[in-house]
């Protein structure tokens, strides 16, 4: 599953720079993220590193986008090979 940002956040500006996918940016209002770009730090880390970062817990996996840790690892081999 990608991971999704709720209405919760605060803006605090910690977890854009700790995904080493690039898919956490600015929306309108919060942070988002991009699902196609979010592996859940699959690839890169054992644990996703925005969760481990967000100081009000506002980063949960997005049912909308359900994924095994098989698709997700393949999303990261498709990520990396075009970098």
């Amino acid at each position: 599953m990608a991971l999704i940002i709720t209405d919760e956040c605060i803006n605090c500006d910690v977890c854009e720079p700790e995904c080493p996918n690039d898919a956490i940016s600015q929306g309108d209002e919060i942070y988002v993220i991009d699902p196609d770009k979010c592996t859940e730090c699959v690839g890169h880390y054992d644990t996703p590193q925005c969760v481990e970062v967000c100081p009000v817990d506002c980063i949960p996996k997005d049912p909308n986008h359900a994924e095994t840790r098989e698709q997700l690892q393949a999303k990261y081999e498709r990520l990396t090979a075009a970098k």
